[in-house]
């Protein structure tokens, strides 16, 4: 038999490693990056003055979009831009599920609730990007129509979506092995608070949930992104 050499074995491997994509670790990072500047930057822009509220005031709603236009407009612009890394991260991690050799609807799960979740994140960037249009800001009842539906996009939307790609991850990686215990568990926690998220329709009280999920999110996304093996180890038995 003749013996396959080391330098074809170690090519072809390269090669299999460079079609599993980029780093999911790196995305999550990005993705992070970007949300965050977005928080801000914004608030910079605005003197100090937080985003607000969307059950606040319908007074200090319309005042913070008239007067902190460029804040909107950045706001928006890079929770836009976030959506990208967040979209490639839910394909990226999915098709490394499946070369894994996870079978089970984890990795489409994953897959589904990310790229989803990336399309509201992306709508409600848009929606934040119209309501920094000075001819709109003018219009107090619009301004309050158009900010309840950036936040339920980017709010309880998003959230849940994120909090089922994460589930979609930490089951396979607590079933097969596949990431440590305790974060597999982890995940698993963070997804249940985002998936209670949905509670912000039917009660503004619930609205807390949001930022829990959304930010543990976030560390648990970069924490599975980074040790999510490329291969499985197999073990003599």
């Amino acid at each position: 038999m003749t013996a396959i050499p080391e330098t074809t074995t170690t090519a072809t491997r390269s090669r299999r490693d460079a079609q599993a994509g980029p780093p999911p670790g790196i995305l999550a990072v990005v993705f992070t990056a970007l949300f965050l500047a977005g928080l801000v930057l914004s608030t910079l822009l605005a003197g100090g003055d937080t985003f607000p509220s969307p059950f606040g005031s319908a007074d200090t709603v319309t005042s913070y979009f008239r007067d902190h236009t460029n804040a909107v407009r950045v706001s928006g612009t890079l929770q836009f831009a976030a959506a990208v890394p967040l979209a490639i991260y839910a394909a990226t991690v999915s098709a490394r599920l499946n070369k894994l050799g996870v079978r089970a609807p984890g990795a489409t799960i994953a897959l589904a609730g990310g790229v989803l979740a990336s399309a509201f994140l992306t709508c409600s960037g848009l929606v934040a990007w119209v309501l920094s249009r000075p001819e709109v800001a003018d219009h107090a009842e619009l301004v309050r129509a158009l900010q309840y539906l950036a936040f339920g996009l980017g709010g309880p939307a998003h959230v849940v979506l994120l909090g089922l790609l994460i589930a979609g991850i930490a089951v396979p990686g607590l079933l097969a092995g596949l990431l440590p215990r305790a974060l597999a568990v982890t995940g698993l926690a963070v997804a249940v608070i985002a998936e209670l998220s949905t509670l912000v329709l039917l009660a503004d009280g619930a609205a807390l949930l949001l930022p829990i999920a959304r930010f543990a999110g976030l560390l648990w996304l970069i924490a599975a992104g980074f040790l999510l093996p490329r291969r499985r180890v197999r073990t003599e038995g």
